[in-house]
């Protein structure tokens, strides 16, 4: 989500009225009840009596005038960044965690004997990783095939070679290509092909002339000029300059972030007879030599940039592209290479883009390497999921799941703005949802990698050369439909549209996500949002241009589909107004796919909510009602803090708003305004009519 920060005067203290003087003896005798039980129980939520965090509120705010702070505020005054940090937040906690458990596996795994194979591979690649000793002998040794090959470049036809081969090398490319999903037959793969190559986060970076933007240009380039010192190169500072101003140019010919999430504009089709006819001046064939796709068919998905790209790979001078790539391979490799390299790179991509003190541990650095989904992070989720997760959180996970289905299904049979034939086909997309709940059935297969104690680099391109030639294999047969975009130690959930699959991974099924031993409401507030998230992405803006078999068509009456639009549009320009650093807003526009997953999910897991209740109304904990402790759950689950530089980061390249916007969701929600009192002149009061309600 992006929006900017609103203008908030906080003077007055406001106590939620469930537990001042007028509550009834009653409701007092029920909560003091409700709390001993609690108390005595053996199987005590992780926080708090219920599952939330009081103390970390701020009882002198008003919760309509800052729901972030009310909730979080006491916590956020006082929490210290850690200095290998630059956002911190509930994920943080539970990536922390996970982190800690897979050293602990790692550790087990180290000091066993005869190890399996897998077990092998885990142990060699982290200590080849945890060496830093052999790592500093070898300097630049591990990349220098690379280096030699950017130097053999003698013509647009060797440059081109190494841009498709990139992945495997480690440097970058202004066209990238990669095997996905055909949006119109989702049994099938297809070679995709788009624009990259920029060493900033974002295009803005380099288009927007303020002195902040100015500064971190200066930055970059004394970046690339200490880079290019470790290979002695003549007048570095000449050098950074022409990167730079080729970057430049690669910005200006991408499209912006809000227009490459338009699926409609994404989605050009084209067979691969037909590429050069329609992409000329570029060879192809060079270009895709080395992966070993039979690449029938493509979609290109910036068609435009891709076109005006061929251009400028052709139009400058083969030496600048040379010194491109040189620094590239050096940078993008430097988590791997020595400390001179590594603390270099740190400097710039860490500390002044990200507002990074000091760099994370090295074996922290080490897991989230080996962690990855081209890498051997299934290889340790199995072992995770074993030790970390209960087949009794599945099951009540799965349960959830199926509330939440059944609660979108009941508020899209009620929708005033929708028509029974696009409801027809809204259910059925419903209802076709897959979810994925902690793990893969099926485990991905190490068969045939190698792996050395002694050689990171090494480890990491053999890695890449097979799932590389995995996928290949893959190209020529029906997609598979079990495969997991996460590993399951990973704290994070995704919604697949070719698939229409929701998929939550085991790592962050756990408090103050996912409590089977916390109250219900918190539940529902947090990961029962979280779920109604994802389904959420089912239909936003642009998951919703696909149909219940993941096939992108349009299933929409044209009515339907203006009424729609109109709503994601009202919504974007709600959050286009937060502006959390002074001239920089949260792109309500980039972000609208999340938030209306967020605004969304919140309305149905609010509705389930409700069902659960089978018409009985919530008890009061701790003073605290049903639905104070529904939305106080989806606060705490969005509460962070940030660097400044992180946070301007997340508004030109993420595509999610910060935390504190998050939180804010529930000003779309009539119920929220009731539980908390929010009244005509809160900050955060919105009129009914300008509420936001989509699903």
């Amino acid at each position: 989500m992006k929006k900017s920060i609103l203008a908030m005067a906080i003077a007055s203290s406001f106590i939620l009225g469930a537990c001042d003087s007028t509550t009834n003896m009653a409701a007092k005798q029920k909560t003091q009840n409700i709390q001993t039980k609690l108390a005595q129980s053996t199987s005590e939520p992780e926080l708090g009596v219920f599952g939330i965090e009081l103390a970390a509120r701020n009882l002198a705010i008003k919760p309509g005038d800052d729901f972030f702070m009310y909730a979080s505020g006491t916590w956020y005054d006082n929490f210290e960044m850690p200095s290998d940090k630059t956002r911190y937040g509930a994920f943080s906690v539970l990536a922390d965690r996970s982190e800690e458990r897979v050293k602990q596996i790692i550790n087990n795994i180290s000091k066993a004997k005869d190890l399996s194979f897998e077990e092998q591979l885990i142990a060699n690649f982290y200590n080849a990783y945890m060496d830093i000793d052999t790592i500093n002998a070898k300097g630049l040794q591990p990349i220098q095939t690379v280096l030699e090959q950017i130097d053999d470049i003698d013509s647009v036809i060797d440059l081109t070679s190494v841009f498709g081969n990139a992945w495997l090398s480690g440097v970058s490319s202004p066209i990238n290509a990669g095997l996905g999903i055909n949006r119109l037959d989702p049994n099938a793969y297809q070679m995709s092909v788009g624009t990259g190559g920029l060493g900033l986060p974002d295009r803005s970076y380099y288009l927007t002339d303020t002195e902040r933007f100015n500064d971190i240009l200066a930055a970059y380039k004394e970046n690339i000029i200490q880079t290019l010192s470790f290979i002695e190169v003549d007048d570095a500072a000449t050098k950074a300059d022409q990167i730079i101003a080729l970057e430049t140019k690669i910005a200006t010919l991408q499209w912006p972030r809000e227009k490459r999430r338009n699926r409609d504009l994404t989605l050009n089709q084209i067979a691969r007879s037909d590429l050069l006819e329609e992409y000329p001046g570029f060879d192809w064939d060079t270009y895709f030599a080395s992966s070993g796709y039979i690449i029938p068919e493509l979609n290109i998905t910036q068609p435009d940039p891709v076109k005006e790209m061929i251009k400028l790979v052709n139009s400058q001078p083969l030496s600048v592209w040379q010194d491109y790539l040189r620094y590239h391979a050096i940078s993008n490799n430097a988590g791997m290479l020595s400390d001179e390299i590594y603390l270099t790179n740190f400097g710039f991509y860490g500390t002044m883009l990200n507002g990074q003190k000091e760099p994370r541990p090295r074996w922290k650095r080490a897991i989230a390497e080996i962690s990855g989904t081209q890498s051997l992070g299934f290889a340790i989720g199995k072992v995770y999921v074993d030790k970390y997760f209960p087949a009794s959180s599945k099951e009540k996970m799965a349960t959830l799941v199926e509330n939440l289905r059944k609660a979108l299904g009941e508020r899209i049979d009620n929708l005033d703005w929708m028509g029974s034939e696009t409801k027809v086909n809204a259910k059925l997309k419903l209802m076709a949802f897959h979810p994925k709940i902690g793990y893969p059935d099926e485990w991905q297969s190490f068969e045939g990698v190698s792996i050395g104690d002694d050689d990171l680099i090494g480890n990491v391109r053999n890695l890449r050369q097979f799932f590389q030639a995995q996928s290949v294999q893959r190209e020529r047969l029906k997609t598979d439909r079990e495969r997991w975009g996460m590993v399951p130690q990973q704290v994070n959930a995704y919604y697949n549209s070719s698939f229409n699959e929701i998929v939550f991974p085991a790592a962050i099924l756990q408090a103050p996500f996912f409590d089977p031993n916390a109250d219900d409401a918190v539940n529902y507030g947090a990961i029962g949002a979280v779920i109604g998230h994802e389904m959420g992405h089912g239909f936003d803006d642009q998951g919703s241009k696909s149909d219940a078999n993941g096939i992108q068509r349009n299933w929409w009456t044209e009515e339907d589909r203006a009424a729609f639009d109109a709503k994601a549009d009202k919504l974007a320009a709600q959050y286009s107004e937060y502006e959390p650093i002074v001239g920089n807003f949260v792109n309500g526009r980039n972000s609208l796919g999340e938030n209306i997953g967020d605004v969304g999910g919140l309305a149905m897991a609010y509705h389930a909510y409700q069902l659960s209740l089978n018409g009985k109304e919530a008890p009061i904990i701790a003073g605290l009602t049903g639905d104070q402790r529904f939305f106080l759950a989806w606060a705490q689950v969005w509460r962070e803090k940030r660097t400044e530089q992180s946070m301007l980061n997340q508004l030109r390249a993420g595509t999610h708003a910060p935390g504190r916007y998050r939180t804010q969701a529930p000003r779309n929600h009539d119920a929220w305004y009731k539980a908390f009192d929010v009244q005509p002149g809160d900050a955060l009061y919105l009129a009914p009519q300008d509420r936001v309600r989509i699903w």
